[in-house]
C-alpha cells in the first residue's frame, strides 16, 4: 500500500485555514482544524458551514455533499491531535517567528511519513523547512484567499524538497479540482511578487496626490479590466499582510523599487488594515464603504 493523503491537518482556523479545510473536505479528505484557542476553531467552523450553505444556495454544491463535508471536519484543539495526519498546512499569521515556533512543536507529533507543507505568501520554504525535522518533506502550498472561489494553488519547493513529496502535493492539489502553477523559493514567489508591488504603486499615486482612492480604484477597474480596484484590494487582502509582503520583498530582494509606501505604513500605524478592521483605504462602517482619502 503506497503513501496516499487521505487526511489533511490545518493549523489555524482564521480566513486561510477555514477556506482549505472548506475544499478539503468538499474534496472527501478528511480534516482535523487546529487554532490556538477552542472558540476559534468553532468560529473557523461557523464560517465553513455559512460559506458552504452559500454554495449550497447558488446550486454549485447540494446540501447532502454540505452535510458530509462539515461531518469529515473535526476540531483538533491540540497539536496531538494532527498525529495520525498524512499531510499537514500550516496556515497561521504571516510572520515567520510564529510559524517556526508551530513547526518545532509540531514535528514531535507528526508520524515519520507526514508531509508538512506552509501555506505563506512570503517567506522563504527553504528557511522554513530548515527549521523541521524532514525538510525535504516540506513544501510551499500557497492557497489564493478567498480559499473556495479561487483556481490557482502556488506550489513552492524548498532546496530540500524531494520528488515524492511534491508530486504528492501536486495531486493533492489536483484533487481539490484546483490548477497548481510551480514557483521558485524566492521573496513573495509569483502572484506576490507581482501583485504587491502593483498595488504598493497604487499607494503611491495616492500618496503623490496623483488620483484619490476613487479615481485610482475606478481607472484600473475600467483601464486595466480588473475586477476590483487596487485599494479596494488591498483593504481586502489586509494592509498590514500588504505591508509585511512588501517589507519580505525588499529585504528579501534588496531592491528600492520595493520600499513600501509611508501612506501604508502610515494606515498600519493607525490601525486602519482595511475590510477586518472597518477601515483603511475605504471606511465600511456605514451602508456602503466610503473612501478615506
Amino acid at each position: 500500500m503506497g503513501f496516499e493523503i487521505r487526511k489533511v491537518g490545518v493549523i489555524g482556523s482564521g480566513q486561510m485555514g477555514n477556506g482549505i479545510a472548506h475544499v478539503c473536505s468538499l474534496a472527501g479528505l478528511d480534516v482535523a482544524l487546529n487554532d490556538i484557542a477552542v472558540d476559534r476553531i468553532h468560529a473557523g467552523l461557523a464560517t465553513i458551514n455559512g460559506n458552504m450553505t452559500r454554495q449550497v444556495n447558488r446550486g454549485l454544491i447540494t446540501d447532502d455533499q454540505r452535510v458530509a463535508a462539515l461531518d469529515r471536519i473535526a476540531a483538533a484543539p491540540n497539536l496531538d491531535d494532527l498525529s495520525d495526519c498524512d499531510l499537514v498546512i500550516e496556515a497561521a499569521t504571516e510572520n515567520e517567528q510564529i510559524k517556526r515556533k508551530i513547526f518545532t512543536q509540531v514535528c514531535p507529533v507528526l508520524k515519520p511519513e507526514a508531509l508538512l507543507a506552509t501555506n505563506t505568501s512570503s517567506i522563504s520554504i527553504t528557511r522554513l523547512a530548515s527549521t523541521t525535522d524532514r525538510p525535504e518533506k516540506f513544501v510551499g502550498v500557497h492557497f489564493m484567499n478567498p480559499v473556495p472561489l479561487m483556481q490557482l494553488v502556488e506550489l513552492v519547493r524548498g532546496i530540500a524538497t524531494d520528488d515524492h513529496t511534491f508530486n504528492h502535493c501536486k495531486l493533492f492539489v489536483a484533487k481539490l479540482g484546483k490548477t497548481a502553477t510551480v514557483a521558485e523559493d524566492f521573496p513573495a514567489f509569483i502572484v506576490n511578487r507581482i501583485l504587491l508591488p502593483m498595488i504598493n504603486e497604487a499607494i503611491y499615486t495616492l500618496y503623490e496626490g496623483v488620483g484619490s482612492v476613487d479615481s485610482i480604484d475606478t481607472a484600473m477597474r475600467l483601464g486595466a479590466n480588473h475586477p476590483m480596484g487596487p485599494l479596494q484590494l488591498a483593504d481586502f487582502i489586509g494592509l498590514d499582510t500588504c505591508l509585511s509582503i512588501m517589507q519580505v520583498l525588499y529585504d528579501g530582494l534588496a531592491d528600492s523599487k520595493y520600499r513600501p509606501c509611508p501612506l501604508l505604513v502610515k494606515y498600519v500605524e493607525a490601525g486602519w488594515l482595511g475590510r477586518k478592521t472597518q477601515r483603511g483605504f475605504y471606511d465600511y462602517r456605514g451602508e456602503k464603504p466610503i473612501p478615506t482619502r
